[in-house]
């Protein structure tokens, strides 16, 4: 059971960091056009925040620290 749920997990995290990488592909194009608004730049720095954030999280859990 517990196996299973840390393959789901290794899963999620597989597409977390795919669709990060995507949305910042989009967002380098958007912004080399000019096209970037305000809400595309919110929910840009919350996905970026999450995804940092759980990177950090992962690292201190691994005894790594953070600093």
């Amino acid at each position: 059971m517990k196996k299973l749920l840390m393959e789901r997990l290794a899963r999620l995290l597989c597409v977390k960091s795919l669709v990060t990488l995507a949305l910042t592909a989009v967002f380098a194009a958007m912004a080399l056009r000019g096209e970037v608004g305000q809400d595309f730049m919110t929910v840009y720095t919350v996905i970026i925040a999450f995804y940092f954030g759980t990177q950090l999280e992962r690292t201190a859990q691994k005894g790594g620290g953070a600093g």
